[in-house]
């Protein structure tokens, strides 16, 4: 029997979101077993004791935008790079994300079916993930990569359709495609982007039939529907439609932020990406067509963001990371709180929320009695400064389904 105990220690985001100080955690088996202060009077049948000297243990981070498979989206990289570079790069980006406190992810396009069964099976360090194998993107849309020379720069391998699909049978053929390729959900491009090769982030992609079909399709096959969403009009069919996630939510005003709380959809807004952009701009490392557009593009997600929280729309943590470097995916906390939340709130928006978005909160999300050992400890008081997280340096240990898989404290 695997058992471990935790003790002196105070742990953030108990059921309900408590704080309880001074106590102690047993763990069995990769499942949470027990917790409270009397705990620690049976650390003898224990083959594991962790004296964390009052640090800090919450529950693992769940990122629900990833894209673990890409370093920045550059054509190059897919031009220069053999392929398994590729999937190498993918790997030290897993690692990162885990060691970031992250212990499961949503990937929302590029990881396919190989790369979570390897996960899975701990072929090397990785956050669980659940994958959507490749973007739904109609023709000219925002994961159309074909240059004005004709070359396609989307990656091309066996098992991984291309993104493309038009008209209601088109698009019904593929989210049967990338279903039967593994997919664990349904992404759709439901808007242009900011770094788009052949649209604008206005620019509405998917009509409201094949949006729909694309919804009714994927909930035939048990899948739920996750659209990125810049522009208003994308964002309005989306929540017509019936989608489960919106992701960046620029445009979301008072009227879609009531439909979205009446339809129980989650937002998940990626500030992460979109501050990545604003410096990008800033620099003038974008594309020059592009600059105007993306500065004012993210002050106007950071004022309706803010709206969208004060009008109570559930939301779930996301940073994009793939479209910027992998391993900061907890500064997306700083941002929750510099737009109003408690650093509490934040924590609980990145764990138990995000655990809803991915409907696996009956196992991970909180720490809970039965619930899986996915753990973070640090040494400095989140409560007080939630930026410390955001340094993968503080992060000194974080523990999947009762085993230490980042150890920066030397305990055995």
């Amino acid at each position: 029997m695997n058992s471990t105990l935790i003790k002196n220690i105070t742990l953030i985001g108990v059921v309900n979101g408590e704080v309880i100080e001074n106590t102690s955690i047993a763990i069995e088996n990769g499942k949470i077993k027990e917790f409270g202060s009397d705990v620690s009077q049976n650390s003898s049948s224990y083959s594991h004791v962790i004296d964390c000297e009052d640090g800090f243990l919450m529950p693992g981070f769940v990122d629900a935008h990833v894209h673990l498979l890409a370093n920045g989206f550059r054509n190059e990289d897919y031009m220069r790079d053999p392929l398994s570079y590729y999937f190498y790069k993918g790997l030290n980006a897993a690692k990162l994300t885990l060691e970031a406190g992250i212990t499961t992810v949503r990937d929302c396009g590029l990881a396919d079916y190989g790369f979570k069964l390897a996960a899975a099976e701990k072929l090397f360090p990785s956050p669980k993930i659940q994958i959507s194998v490749m973007p739904l993107s109609i023709t000219g849309g925002h994961f159309d990569v074909t240059l004005k020379s004709g070359h396609d720069m989307i990656v091309k391998y066996p098992g991984l359709p291309h993104p493309i699909c038009n008209g209601v049978e088109g698009v019904i053929a593929k989210t049967r495609e990338v279903a039967r390729a593994g997919a664990d959900f349904i992404k759709v491009m439901a808007t242009g982007g900011t770094t788009s090769a052949n649209d604008k982030t206005d620019d509405i992609q998917f009509n409201i039939k094949e949006l729909k079909a694309i919804v009714d399709e994927a909930d035939r096959l048990d899948r739920k529907v996750a659209t990125h969403c810049h522009g208003h009009g994308g964002l309005e069919l989306s929540i017509k439609a019936g989608v489960h996630s919106i992701e960046h939510g620029t445009s979301v005003d008072k009227k879609n932020a009531k439909l979205m709380i009446d339809k129980n959809i989650f937002l998940v807004p990626t500030f992460s990406v979109m501050k990545n952009q604003e410096i990008a701009a800033k620099n003038r490392t974008l594309q020059e067509n592009k600059i105007e557009g993306t500065l004012k593009l993210v002050e106007i997600h950071k004022e309706n963001i803010e709206l969208a929280y004060n009008q109570g729309v559930t939301m779930a943590m996301g940073t994009d990371s793939g479209v910027q470097e992998h391993g900061d995916n907890l500064g997306e906390l700083d941002y929750f709180v510099k737009m109003g939340m408690s650093p509490l709130e934040a924590i609980i928006t990145g764990t138990l929320n995000s655990a809803k978005c991915l409907a696996v909160e009956d196992s991970v999300g909180s720490i809970e009695v039965g619930k899986n050992a996915d753990l973070v400890f640090t040494k400095k008081n989140p409560l007080d400064d939630i930026s410390i997280l955001k340094n993968r340096n503080n992060i000194l240990m974080v523990f999947q389904d009762g085993f230490v898989v980042k150890n920066l404290i030397g305990i055995p």
